[in-house]
């Protein structure tokens, strides 16, 4: 859990920073932080047919009836339980560096194998929480039988999404309903761990990697309640990013293939919270990764970090180890 104290600090070292119109260093959501990123890293490397009705009964052939179910099943635990293994044996050691204050979470959609380490340790979300902004504007357009966001949203949105604009995030979150909006709409996606922060400070969402698989799924998949207008939407803001944001999660995608990712970086007060989400092709597979830091540091050592777990878990989880 967070320790409240911290949050504290965070709350106060924000209001500083306001006051004094320093302006350079992303903030929990304050409107004098600057919407640029950390200069741009290098990228590290990143069904069974239907058994035919012959009109014969049903004597356990495994090509059909409820034993072919339940040994899917039984194989999907045991794939799982294997990724998981693997998981940890990749990330554990880079994690206990860093004194466990790293998490990671990653769906495979190609096989369909999920595991995670540190899945439900809670985070701050900095600014990965504008991927939850977005979805919750979208979500509640949705309801109300609009088809997409007005020029203005549209507008800000994009700035919010490529640019990291906090000033813009600022002014959708409002609209989102704040923190209840974003909550409310968090229980039609499935997240579970996810609150909203108090007041402005958006940045200060808590979250886990899980609940952020969980997001992308309803950003990025057909496992959403979201249109598919909605979500294509959603994939074109977070594959254009600008280039100095394109580290984190894109540090462990196929050398050529496309990415969509949103990141967030803060300072928590002095030590950093530096997080990355998104989707991206790895050995062939397409899978979805969350990696989430805190009590980094450094900027940059926080950022080495996330994209080396990005990559221990991307290899164990295609099983490239």
């Amino acid at each position: 859990m967070r320790r409240y104290g911290a949050v504290v600090a965070l709350v106060t070292v924000i209001a500083g920073l306001a006051a004094e119109g320093c302006g350079r260093t992303e903030t929990a959501g304050s409107s004098a932080a600057s919407s640029r990123s950390p200069a741009e890293r290098p990228a590290a490397r990143p069904t069974g047919r239907l058994a035919q009705n012959t009109g014969k009964r049903n004597t356990g052939n495994p090509s059909g009836g409820p034993g072919r179910a339940i040994a899917h099943a039984r194989h999907d635990v045991s794939r799982k339980e294997a990724a998981e293994r693997d998981l940890d044996a990749a990330v554990g050691p880079t994690a206990s560096a860093d004194g466990g204050h790293v998490s990671v979470a990653v769906d495979d959609l190609t096989t369909g194998v999920q595991a995670s380490y540190g899945g439900r340790r809670e985070y701050v979300t900095a600014s990965i929480v504008k991927a939850d902004i977005l979805a919750t504007l979208l979500y509640l357009g949705q309801r109300r039988g609009d088809t997409t966001l007005n020029a203005d949203d549209r507008e800000q949105a994009a700035t919010m999404m490529e640019d990291s604009d906090n000033d813009a995030a600022s002014d959708l979150w409002w609209q989102a309903g704040s923190a209840a909006g974003v909550d409310a709409a968090n229980k039609a996606f499935g997240l579970r761990e996810t609150r909203g922060g108090s007041g402005q400070y958006w940045g200060l969402t808590t979250t886990t990697t899980d609940d952020q698989l969980r997001l992308l799924r309803e950003l990025l998949t057909t496992r959403s309640v979201l249109s598919a207008s909605a979500r294509d939407y959603a994939r074109g803001l977070m594959s254009s990013v600008e280039p100095g944001q394109r580290w984190g999660v894109p540090a462990a995608a196929d050398a050529g293939t496309g990415v969509a990712v949103k990141n967030g970086w803060l300072p928590d007060p002095s030590l950093w919270v530096i997080n990355s989400i998104g989707e991206i092709t790895h050995d062939g597979h397409r899978m979805l990764i969350a990696v989430l830091s805190d009590d980094n540091e450094s900027e940059d050592g926080g950022i080495s970090v996330v994209q080396r777990v990005a990559g221990e878990a991307a290899d164990a989880v295609t099983g490239d180890t």
